[in-house]
């Protein structure tokens, strides 16, 4: 889920979930509502709303006393019908208070104190309701003056010590602030906890994989704990650690080839450079007193130094090839023609060595091939004066041929030599790896003939492998594509 729709989810539910619950809590308020009324009020609470039925109530019983007074006065002073307006009174948790001149005939035992008494409003022919408070949180509700059959003049208070509104509504007013004062609290702070956990633990497991990047601890891997957008994110630093990792190592693995390299160059050319200075040391010394001697020692010197400038130029070509820095000119060729002028090419020196060279060919049919045709002939003769270099049979065979497949082609070239030893055979393609233990350089090269044919054939797009029996002969393989993808390199 992301972390836009948990925004909104967690929105909607800091609006429902406290609306659901201030529901819930108006609904509980009422019904205690309903409990409390029908403990004070003597009436029915069933029907309708309670609030207005004690209201309704207050009203009749008020219009009841006044119409008794008005249809004969000197009810106000019988002791009976005190009685009986008392027990309309107090069936809504009222007060009576019956007054005449400045005596007070009759009064409500929860009427009955005196500061009431003292801040009842003077007589004014005043009739109906009113909202005076009296003393010590006494409410005036209703208020009638009238006269009685002698003259004097009454008065007929009808209150109670706490109104409906003061007494009800604050006491339920302040219990569903307090709800829902709590409610907001406990579900922003639910949500709040509930939506940091969810961002800052993934977070902060991201920051503790920053510090091991920052520190080089590049082995311990980042999962995302998540789907959204963090999760993505935590995909992403695994990414980038698996590339920093790779390419740390890759540059260890470049400096340590360059060490190899050194060594390697350092060893492969100070074979030739000691027998020159050797040669060189015996001609001036003297020891060449024949003329042939002379000419022998002159010509091993330029023998050596051939073989040097051969392995100066392998191995400028193979570090241009490593850098890529050497450009192909890639071109539709057909791959049967260009075979067979290669063929035809190194027959003449191949026979001169007394090695038979042929190519076999499935179809004369033309076979179209993309290819950069220097490239791949000295790929071709590479693996060729390998196979020179290790002959051990007086009449040596080496064959090439051609499969076809749907994507690509095969070319193989096949001899009858030595053969390689199986635990030689993986490493035939290093650069400046020879099977002989020694390093020896009696069958010349520089050791970087197959390494070269190797890096030829990748920049076509292609692989190149090995299969030999020892003591048999040897089998090199490569592949070479028929298309070529978008970017220009060749498809596999």
């Amino acid at each position: 889920m992301s972390i836009r729709t948990r925004l909104l989810l967690s929105y909607i539910a800091m609006l429902v979930i406290p609306l659901i619950l201030v529901g819930l809590t108006v609904t509980g308020l009422y019904f205690m509502l309903i409990q409390d009324l029908k403990r004070e009020y003597h009436i029915d609470l069933t029907h309708g709303n309670p609030l207005k039925e004690v209201a309704q109530m207050e009203d009749d019983n008020y219009n009841k006393i006044r119409s008794s007074i008005a249809m004969e006065p000197g009810n106000a002073g019988d002791p009976g019908q005190w009685k009986q307006w008392e027990a309309l009174v107090e069936r809504v948790n009222m007060g009576l208070i019956i007054r005449k001149d400045e005596q007070i005939l009759y009064i409500s035992p929860t009427m009955n104190h005196p500061d009431v008494l003292n801040s009842l409003p003077a007589f004014s022919y005043y009739s109906g309701i009113t909202d005076s408070q009296l003393e010590n949180n006494y409410y005036l509700l209703r208020h009638h003056d009238f006269t009685f059959p002698d003259g004097g003049k009454g008065s007929i208070f009808i209150g109670t010590h706490d109104t409906i509104g003061k007494k009800y509504f604050l006491k339920y007013g302040l219990i569903f602030l307090a709800v829902l004062i709590a409610v907001l609290v406990l579900t922003n702070g639910m949500m709040t906890y509930l939506m940091s956990r969810s961002l800052i633990t993934p977070i902060r497991a991201l920051q503790r994989s920053a510090e091991h990047i920052k520190e080089g601890r590049l082995d311990i891997e980042v999962r995302p704990a998540s789907s959204d957008e963090i999760g993505e994110l935590a995909v992403s630093f695994e990414e980038m650690r698996r590339r920093l990792k790779q390419s740390i190592e890759l540059q260890m693995q470049y400096e340590e080839n360059r060490k190899q390299l050194i060594s390697n160059i350092s060893h492969d050319l100070k074979t030739p450079v000691t027998a020159i200075k050797g040669y060189v040391e015996g001609i001036m010394d003297g020891v060449t007193n024949s003329q042939a001697k002379f000419d022998r020692y002159l010509q091993t010197v330029y023998s050596k130094t051939v073989d040097i400038d051969r392995m100066i130029d392998e191995l400028f070509l193979y570090s241009k090839l490593d850098l890529r820095k050497l450009p192909f000119q890639f071109e539709e060729a057909d791959l049967t023609a260009y075979l067979k002028d290669c063929v035809e090419d190194m027959q003449f020196d191949m026979e001169k060595k007394g090695i038979r060279l042929t190519l076999e060919l499935s179809s004369e049919e033309p076979l179209r091939v993309v290819i950069d045709r220097d490239k791949l002939r000295r790929v071709l003769t590479n693996i060729t004066e390998n196979a020179q270099k290790y002959r051990d049979k007086p009449e040596g065979h080496i064959r090439i041929f051609v499969l076809e497949r749907p994507e690509f082609v095969v070319i193989g070239v096949h001899d009858n030599g030595q053969g390689i030893p199986s635990d030689v055979l993986p490493h035939i393609f290093d650069r400046f790896y020879r099977g002989d233990p020694s390093r020896s350089s009696r069958t010349g090269g520089s050791g970087l003939g197959l390494a070269i044919a190797k890096q030829i054939v990748e920049e076509h797009g292609g692989t190149i492998w090995a299969n030999s029996r020892f003591g048999e002969g040897t089998t090199i393989q490569f592949t070479v594509c028929k298309n070529r993808n978008e970017k220009g390199r060749m498809a596999t």
